[in-house]
């Protein structure tokens, strides 16, 4: 790097530092102000702040890696959650809104009572909050690490960096982070994350046009055969499936892995029913339909825009460097190599961008835990607004700490994303039947949320129970899991009747599993589940035609590519009629229908 570069990344902190600032002042007034922005947020604005939490340093990094041993099609390990976030977009996004919590823990004592959900809160909250999120932080900085010392950003310097120093440099742009995160909260953080996404979008093209476009590369006519040529297994292809159905032998990744992301994973999950910083977005938009825009939009430039260059990044780099033993480094060596000055610090600066998007989102998000659902639940009821935003930014301080030791400790990042998924599979299904079926109760999803982390745990990381089939490995802690939820449920006690009555009242669940509350209340729900499903079908096929029809058209596979097209355009023709459907005015109690 040289001194434009590093004065572009300079200039870069300094204006994020500078907003995160100016709007400390509307983060300190109150818990909800500092947590979920006075439930204030417009939707482009939560929407976007979404797809910079998820567009962290380590996902081109996870990406190259992934293509680079498992082809295109290795990347259903996160595609499949697609899924989730459509269902996250009719069905969820809504009620989560109507809920008025601050965080998904608090969610836990209004749908059920008494001490059982007291303790779930407090296990969810700390589970959470300390070892689930600061896994995710530290993997965030191993990716930073990773990137320093690709770029040999100190030897540009004369300083002879080992790791240690790398370290410490993340854990210095950390601090930066932690600084705004701490003193802004969440809309110090949405705010910044506008900014930070649209650089490390910007970031993103630039790599894969500079790289694809290079003499050594020679455009993408040139790229695909020599790709295919160098890999031992069918990189191009978007499924391992052949025309016809039939399983592709030169498939990258195994078939229990793939069965286990398109039928398992997307709904055992944790985040099944929304996901943890997601609901503090939705929760801290302006209305319902705010919270739904938002998600679509998060859906778009997660999966349709933001797919396609790291995926052409990757297969540069295999061209390019077909002996690199780590693949993860095959995304920053690009830039050093290709990139000329001042385009190199823009680069640069998105990734540092795209690192602080996620760190400060998973800061501000880890501390609400603590703050809303451990002190101000357990330690300290009647404390006041200020002291709780004081609670608020100490526990910030402590998630980064915790963070950064996590980091130190990691090695790989794609090992630590798999770790991530398993701590938190098998708990989903509950996550979604508790929003639909009465007799769900606190043991069921404490028993849930427990056992997934020691199950998944447990078959990642101990080697008399570890199991290195990824899809095999989702699949026995699911059923494990299920066991374990299912009997808790049935050996104990449903919630009482009032606490059922008054979460009803209070989101309006649709379906079935609700029709006595509804004959005690008197009211109807306010979504309707079978149209909202409908949608839901509708959504996903919207969603991954367009993302396919532009990967089908970029990579040449034009047959692939005009079938996803018309598969995007049956799904959005079909979502254009469900919105024609006249929804009837829902009757309000104390009225007489004909008002209507």
């Amino acid at each position: 790097m040289q001194q434009i570069d590093w004065a572009i990344v300079l200039v870069y902190l300094i204006l994020t530092m500078g907003i995160g600032l100016y709007l400390s002042r509307r983060g300190s007034k109150s818990l909800v102000d500092f947590f979920v922005s006075g439930r204030s947020l417009p939707w482009w604005l939560a929407g976007t702040s979404m797809a910079a939490t998820t567009f962290s340093i380590d996902t081109p990094l996870y990406v190259a890696g992934v293509v680079g041993s498992r082809g295109i099609m290795g990347n259903w390990e996160w595609w499949c959650f697609g899924i989730s976030h459509i269902i996250m977009v009719y069905i969820f996004a809504k009620m989560w809104r109507r809920s008025e919590v601050v965080t998904d823990a608090e969610l836990t004592e209004l749908r059920y009572g008494g001490s059982t959900a007291a303790i779930l809160r407090g296990v969810k909250a700390f589970l959470f909050a300390v070892p689930i999120n600061c896994i995710a932080i530290g993997y965030a900085m191993l990716a930073a690490v990773k990137v320093v010392e690709g770029l040999n950003i100190w030897e540009t310097l004369g300083i002879a960096a080992d790791e240690n120093l790398k370290f410490l440099s993340v854990v210095g742009v950390s601090v930066l982070v932690l600084i705004y995160a701490g003193f802004a909260g969440l809309w110090g953080v949405v705010a910044t994350d506008f900014i930070q996404f649209i650089l490390a979008l910007f970031g993103a093209i630039a790599v894969a046009l500079f790289t694809l476009n290079s003499p050594e590369v020679g455009g993408i006519r040139a790229l695909l055969p020599k790709v295919q040529e160098i890999t031992e297994f069918d990189v191009l292809s978007f499924l391992p499936l052949n025309w016809n159905f039939t399983w592709n032998d030169a498939a990258g990744i195994t078939g229990t892995v793939f069965a286990a992301s398109m039928l398992l994973q997307w709904w055992s999950w944790r985040r099944s029913d929304g996901g943890g910083e997601f609901i503090q977005r939705l929760i801290a938009a302006k209305d319902e339909a705010a919270a739904e825009k938002s998600a679509w939009l998060f859906n778009i430039l997660n999966y349709v825009v933001r797919t396609w260059p790291w995926i052409i990044v990757a297969l540069v780099a295999i061209a390019v460097y077909p002996d690199l033993g780590d693949r993860e480094l095959g995304y920053p060596k690009l830039m050093l190599d290709f990139l000329p000055p001042a385009m190199l610090g823009l680069v640069v600066a998105s990734l540092l961008a795209a690192f602080m998007s996620t760190v400060s989102t998973s800061i501000n998000w880890g501390a609400s835990f603590i703050t809303n659902d451990l002190y101000l639940r357990f330690f300290k009821p009647d404390a006041e607004q200020g002291e709780l935003v004081l609670v608020g930014r100490i526990a910030s301080i402590l998630v980064t700490a915790l963070g950064a030791v996590s980091a130190y400790y990691s090695k790989d990042v794609a090992t630590v994303f798999r770790l991530v998924i398993a701590i938190g599979t098998g708990s989903g299904l509950v996550l979604i039947l508790r929003w639909f079926w009465w007799r769900i109760n606190a043991p069921a999803e404490l028993a849930a949320i427990v056992g997934s982390f020691i199950v998944g745990s447990a078959t990642s990381l101990v080697p008399a129970f570890k199991i290195e089939d990824f899809g095999l490995r989702l699949l026995i802690i699911t059923l494990s899991v299920s066991v374990l939820w299912i009997a808790a449920m049935f050996l104990t006690p449903p919630e009482t009747d009032e606490t059922l009555d008054n979460f009803y009242r209070r989101v309006r669940p649709s379906g079935i599993g609700w029709m006595r509350q509804r004959e005690r209340t008197g009211l109807a729900a306010i979504q309707t589940l079978e149209t909202d499903i409908q949608r839901v079908g509708a959504g996903i096929l919207f969603m991954f035609g367009a993302m396919f029809a532009i990967g089908g058209f970029l990579l040449l596979q034009p047959l692939t590519g005009w079938l996803s097209l018309i598969v995007a355009v049956l799904g959005g023709f079909w979502l254009r009629q469900l919105s024609k459907r006249r929804i009837a005015p829902m009757p309000r109690p104390g009225l007489d229908d004909e008002e209507f």
